[in-house]
Protein backbone atom coordinates (compact mmCIF):
# COMPACT_ATOMS: atom_id res chain seq x y z
CA UNK A 1 0.00 0.00 0.00
CA UNK A 2 1.39 3.20 -0.92
CA UNK A 3 2.16 5.90 1.84
CA UNK A 4 -1.35 8.19 2.57
CA UNK A 5 -0.82 11.62 1.58
CA UNK A 6 -3.34 14.62 1.89
CA UNK A 7 -1.68 17.64 0.98
CA UNK A 8 -3.37 19.19 -2.01
CA UNK A 9 -2.01 19.34 -5.55
CA UNK A 10 -2.96 22.41 -7.69
CA UNK A 11 -5.49 21.12 -9.94
CA UNK A 12 -3.53 24.12 -12.66
CA UNK A 13 -0.41 22.45 -12.61
CA UNK A 14 -1.49 19.08 -12.63
CA UNK A 15 -3.77 19.40 -15.72
CA UNK A 16 -0.69 20.99 -17.68
CA UNK A 17 1.01 17.81 -17.17
CA UNK A 18 -2.25 15.76 -18.20
CA UNK A 19 -2.30 14.99 -22.01
CA UNK A 20 -5.71 14.89 -22.16
CA UNK A 21 -8.32 15.51 -19.83
CA UNK A 22 -9.37 12.62 -17.50
CA UNK A 23 -12.11 10.70 -17.59
CA UNK A 24 -12.28 8.15 -14.52
CA UNK A 25 -14.10 7.84 -11.77
CA UNK A 26 -11.56 9.91 -9.33
CA UNK A 27 -12.25 13.31 -11.77
CA UNK A 28 -14.68 14.87 -8.34
CA UNK A 29 -11.48 14.16 -6.27
CA UNK A 30 -9.20 15.43 -9.13
CA UNK A 31 -10.81 18.55 -8.88
CA UNK A 32 -10.79 19.23 -5.66
CA UNK A 33 -6.78 19.15 -5.92
CA UNK A 34 -6.41 15.69 -4.34
CA UNK A 35 -4.06 12.83 -5.77
CA UNK A 36 -5.70 11.45 -9.23
CA UNK A 37 -6.66 7.55 -9.42
CA UNK A 38 -6.93 6.87 -5.78
CA UNK A 39 -9.74 4.43 -4.37
CA UNK A 40 -10.90 6.36 -1.33
CA UNK A 41 -12.95 4.12 0.93
CA UNK A 42 -15.14 5.48 4.16
CA UNK A 43 -14.32 3.82 7.57
CA UNK A 44 -18.13 3.55 9.39
CA UNK A 45 -17.87 2.80 13.51
CA UNK A 46 -19.59 -0.62 15.05
CA UNK A 47 -22.30 0.29 17.61
CA UNK A 48 -23.90 3.07 19.03
CA UNK A 49 -21.96 6.51 19.50
CA UNK A 50 -23.36 9.89 20.67
CA UNK A 51 -24.25 12.00 17.95
CA UNK A 52 -20.36 14.14 18.62
CA UNK A 53 -18.70 11.35 18.82
CA UNK A 54 -20.59 9.72 15.41
CA UNK A 55 -19.66 13.36 13.85
CA UNK A 56 -16.09 13.33 14.88
CA UNK A 57 -15.49 9.29 14.30
CA UNK A 58 -17.14 10.09 10.53
CA UNK A 59 -14.86 12.10 8.99
CA UNK A 60 -13.65 10.31 6.01
CA UNK A 61 -9.99 8.66 5.88
CA UNK A 62 -8.42 7.68 2.84
CA UNK A 63 -6.55 5.06 2.24
CA UNK A 64 -4.96 5.19 -1.00
CA UNK A 65 -4.52 1.62 -2.75
CA UNK A 66 -1.99 2.67 -5.71
CA UNK A 67 -0.51 6.36 -6.35
CA UNK A 68 -0.81 5.32 -10.03
CA UNK A 69 -2.83 2.41 -10.99
CA UNK A 70 -3.55 2.53 -14.64
CA UNK A 71 -0.98 4.37 -16.72
CA UNK A 72 -1.24 7.40 -19.26
CA UNK A 73 -1.65 5.37 -23.13
CA UNK A 74 1.26 6.39 -24.87
CA UNK A 75 0.28 8.98 -27.67
CA UNK A 76 0.88 7.83 -31.61
CA UNK A 77 3.72 9.80 -33.31
CA UNK A 78 0.80 12.20 -34.54
CA UNK A 79 -0.39 13.00 -30.36
CA UNK A 80 -3.83 11.09 -30.94
CA UNK A 81 -4.30 8.70 -27.75
CA UNK A 82 -6.17 5.69 -28.11
CA UNK A 83 -9.28 7.26 -26.20
CA UNK A 84 -10.84 8.73 -29.60
CA UNK A 85 -14.47 7.38 -29.20
CA UNK A 86 -16.07 11.02 -28.18
CA UNK A 87 -14.43 12.54 -31.64
CA UNK A 88 -15.27 10.17 -34.69
CA UNK A 89 -12.62 11.65 -36.77
CA UNK A 90 -9.88 11.58 -34.45
CA UNK A 91 -10.89 7.54 -33.96
CA UNK A 92 -11.05 7.60 -37.86
CA UNK A 93 -7.31 9.15 -38.02
CA UNK A 94 -6.23 6.87 -35.36
CA UNK A 95 -7.42 4.19 -37.51
CA UNK A 96 -5.48 5.50 -40.37
CA UNK A 97 -2.45 6.17 -38.34
CA UNK A 98 -2.52 2.67 -37.00
CA UNK A 99 -2.54 1.00 -40.18
CA UNK A 100 0.22 2.82 -41.66
CA UNK A 101 2.94 2.65 -39.25
CA UNK A 102 5.93 0.58 -38.91
CA UNK A 103 5.27 0.01 -43.03
CA UNK A 104 8.37 2.29 -43.37
CA UNK A 105 6.67 5.43 -45.18
CA UNK A 106 5.07 2.41 -47.22
CA UNK A 107 8.40 0.82 -48.65
CA UNK A 108 7.58 -2.15 -46.04
CA UNK A 109 3.56 -1.95 -47.57
CA UNK A 110 2.07 -5.76 -48.83
CA UNK A 111 -0.99 -6.07 -50.74
CA UNK A 112 -2.77 -6.60 -47.25
CA UNK A 113 -1.10 -3.66 -46.04
CA UNK A 114 -2.33 -1.19 -48.70
CA UNK A 115 -5.51 -2.31 -48.87
CA UNK A 116 -6.11 -1.51 -44.96
CA UNK A 117 -4.21 1.66 -45.29
CA UNK A 118 -6.34 2.68 -48.92
CA UNK A 119 -9.95 1.52 -46.64
CA UNK A 120 -8.85 3.55 -43.97
CA UNK A 121 -8.07 6.67 -46.28
CA UNK A 122 -11.38 6.41 -47.51
CA UNK A 123 -13.24 5.77 -44.32
CA UNK A 124 -11.79 9.25 -43.12
CA UNK A 125 -12.30 11.05 -46.49
CA UNK A 126 -16.04 10.63 -46.37
CA UNK A 127 -16.17 11.22 -43.00
CA UNK A 128 -14.66 14.75 -43.66
CA UNK A 129 -16.38 15.67 -46.79
CA UNK A 130 -15.29 17.12 -49.90
CA UNK A 131 -12.34 19.09 -50.02
CA UNK A 132 -12.86 23.16 -51.08
CA UNK A 133 -9.19 25.29 -51.22
CA UNK A 134 -10.74 28.48 -52.85
CA UNK A 135 -11.08 29.98 -49.71
CA UNK A 136 -8.78 28.15 -47.41
CA UNK A 137 -5.53 27.77 -49.48
CA UNK A 138 -3.68 28.80 -46.48
CA UNK A 139 -4.43 26.06 -44.85
CA UNK A 140 -1.90 24.53 -47.06
CA UNK A 141 0.95 26.50 -45.49
CA UNK A 142 3.68 24.44 -43.47
CA UNK A 143 6.06 21.90 -43.46
CA UNK A 144 3.97 18.46 -43.80
CA UNK A 145 6.22 15.49 -42.99
CA UNK A 146 5.44 12.46 -45.19
CA UNK A 147 4.44 9.15 -43.37
CA UNK A 148 2.87 6.61 -46.18
CA UNK A 149 2.84 6.40 -49.50
CA UNK A 150 1.51 3.15 -51.26
CA UNK A 151 3.39 3.83 -54.57
CA UNK A 152 6.76 2.96 -52.19
CA UNK A 153 5.88 -0.55 -52.53
CA UNK A 154 7.15 -0.64 -55.46
CA UNK A 155 10.38 -0.64 -54.21
CA UNK A 156 11.53 2.90 -55.47
CA UNK A 157 11.89 6.15 -54.62
CA UNK A 158 10.10 7.34 -57.83
CA UNK A 159 7.16 5.96 -56.52
CA UNK A 160 4.80 5.30 -59.14
CA UNK A 161 7.12 7.06 -61.49
CA UNK A 162 10.74 5.82 -62.45
CA UNK A 163 12.98 6.26 -60.14
CA UNK A 164 16.20 4.62 -58.01
CA UNK A 165 15.36 1.38 -56.13
CA UNK A 166 16.44 0.70 -52.79
CA UNK A 167 18.33 -2.46 -52.27
CA UNK A 168 21.72 -4.54 -52.86
CA UNK A 169 22.33 -3.12 -56.71
CA UNK A 170 22.06 0.77 -55.29
CA UNK A 171 22.14 1.26 -51.34
CA UNK A 172 19.70 3.75 -51.01
CA UNK A 173 18.50 4.19 -47.70
CA UNK A 174 15.53 6.80 -47.34
CA UNK A 175 14.78 8.96 -44.53
CA UNK A 176 12.30 11.55 -43.76
CA UNK A 177 10.26 12.77 -46.29
CA UNK A 178 8.39 16.59 -46.25
CA UNK A 179 6.86 18.93 -48.00
CA UNK A 180 7.14 22.79 -47.70
CA UNK A 181 4.18 24.53 -49.11
CA UNK A 182 4.18 28.75 -49.57
CA UNK A 183 0.89 29.92 -50.42
CA UNK A 184 2.38 33.43 -51.36
CA UNK A 185 5.19 32.60 -53.28
CA UNK A 186 3.36 29.23 -54.57
CA UNK A 187 6.69 27.24 -53.53
CA UNK A 188 6.30 23.86 -53.47
CA UNK A 189 9.17 22.12 -52.63
CA UNK A 190 9.98 17.86 -51.72
CA UNK A 191 12.61 17.42 -49.15
CA UNK A 192 13.87 14.10 -48.86
CA UNK A 193 16.94 12.86 -46.84
CA UNK A 194 18.80 9.97 -48.23
CA UNK A 195 22.12 7.84 -47.05
CA UNK A 196 24.30 6.27 -49.99
CA UNK A 197 25.61 3.84 -49.54
CA UNK A 198 29.98 3.73 -49.82
CA UNK A 199 32.54 1.07 -50.06
CA UNK A 200 34.45 0.11 -47.03
CA UNK A 201 36.14 1.80 -45.57
CA UNK A 202 34.50 4.98 -46.11
CA UNK A 203 31.38 6.07 -44.42
CA UNK A 204 28.06 6.18 -46.35
CA UNK A 205 27.08 9.76 -47.75
CA UNK A 206 24.28 11.77 -46.11
CA UNK A 207 22.14 13.88 -48.18
CA UNK A 208 19.20 16.28 -48.08
CA UNK A 209 17.69 16.48 -52.06
CA UNK A 210 14.91 19.66 -52.25
CA UNK A 211 12.96 19.15 -55.00
CA UNK A 212 11.83 22.53 -55.85
CA UNK A 213 8.76 23.10 -57.78
CA UNK A 214 6.37 25.78 -58.50
CA UNK A 215 2.23 25.13 -57.35
CA UNK A 216 -1.34 26.24 -58.76
CA UNK A 217 -4.75 25.60 -58.14
CA UNK A 218 -6.36 24.25 -60.70
CA UNK A 219 -9.48 23.33 -58.86
CA UNK A 220 -11.32 23.40 -55.81
CA UNK A 221 -8.93 20.89 -54.42
CA UNK A 222 -6.72 19.91 -57.34
CA UNK A 223 -3.03 21.11 -57.14
CA UNK A 224 -0.61 21.41 -60.42
CA UNK A 225 3.15 21.69 -59.96
CA UNK A 226 5.95 22.32 -62.30
CA UNK A 227 9.46 21.22 -61.48
CA UNK A 228 12.04 23.64 -61.56
CA UNK A 229 15.22 22.59 -59.91
CA UNK A 230 16.91 20.16 -57.42
CA UNK A 231 19.27 21.07 -54.92
CA UNK A 232 21.52 18.43 -52.95
CA UNK A 233 23.11 19.33 -49.69
CA UNK A 234 25.25 17.32 -48.06
CA UNK A 235 25.13 16.85 -44.30
CA UNK A 236 26.64 14.70 -41.19
CA UNK A 237 30.24 14.65 -41.61
CA UNK A 238 30.51 16.97 -44.76
CA UNK A 239 27.97 19.62 -44.05
CA UNK A 240 30.39 22.31 -45.00
CA UNK A 241 30.15 21.55 -48.29
CA UNK A 242 28.20 24.10 -50.56
CA UNK A 243 24.99 22.91 -51.69
CA UNK A 244 24.65 21.54 -55.60
CA UNK A 245 22.16 23.34 -57.75
CA UNK A 246 21.33 20.67 -60.32
CA UNK A 247 18.96 22.30 -63.06
CA UNK A 248 15.73 20.83 -64.51
CA UNK A 249 16.45 18.97 -67.46
CA UNK A 250 15.35 20.27 -71.04
CA UNK A 251 12.00 19.42 -72.48
CA UNK A 252 13.81 18.02 -75.69
CA UNK A 253 15.90 15.37 -73.84
CA UNK A 254 12.91 14.55 -71.12
CA UNK A 255 11.99 11.07 -71.49
CA UNK A 256 8.22 10.92 -71.67
CA UNK A 257 7.53 8.99 -68.40
CA UNK A 258 8.78 12.57 -67.17
CA UNK A 259 7.00 15.70 -67.96
CA UNK A 260 8.41 17.52 -64.69
CA UNK A 261 4.87 18.46 -63.71
CA UNK A 262 2.14 16.31 -61.70
CA UNK A 263 -1.19 16.84 -60.37
CA UNK A 264 -2.76 15.62 -56.96
CA UNK A 265 -5.83 16.08 -55.11
CA UNK A 266 -6.64 16.75 -51.93
CA UNK A 267 -8.72 14.80 -50.48
CA UNK A 268 -9.08 15.31 -46.75
CA UNK A 269 -7.41 18.56 -44.92
CA UNK A 270 -7.13 19.46 -41.03
CA UNK A 271 -5.14 21.58 -39.34
CA UNK A 272 -2.52 18.78 -38.97
CA UNK A 273 -3.45 15.52 -41.54
CA UNK A 274 -3.51 15.89 -45.39
CA UNK A 275 -4.43 13.08 -47.65
CA UNK A 276 -3.56 13.74 -51.42
CA UNK A 277 -4.30 10.99 -54.23
CA UNK A 278 -2.28 11.47 -56.89
CA UNK A 279 -2.44 11.49 -60.93
CA UNK A 280 -1.69 7.76 -61.00
CA UNK A 281 -4.08 6.52 -57.89
CA UNK A 282 -1.23 6.93 -55.06
CA UNK A 283 -2.56 7.51 -51.63
CA UNK A 284 -0.41 9.97 -49.31
CA UNK A 285 -0.48 10.55 -45.84
CA UNK A 286 0.76 13.99 -44.36
CA UNK A 287 1.12 15.43 -40.88
CA UNK A 288 2.00 18.68 -39.97
CA UNK A 289 5.72 19.06 -39.16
Amino acid sequence: MASLNLLPHPASSLSHSLPFSSSSTCSSSFARGFVPCCNIHVLKPKGNLQTSQRRRYLRPFLVVKSAVDVADPPPTSSGYSGDTSSDPISSLKFNLLSAVSGLNRGLAANEDDLRKADTAAKELEAAGGLVDLSPDLDKLQGRWKLIYSSAFSSRTLGGSRPGPPTGRLLPITLGQVFQRIDILSKDFDNIVELQLGAPWPLSPLEVTATLAHKFELIGSAKIKIVFEKTTVKTTGNLSQLPPLDLPRIPDAFRPPSNTGSGEFEVTYLDKDTRLTRGDRGELRVFVIS
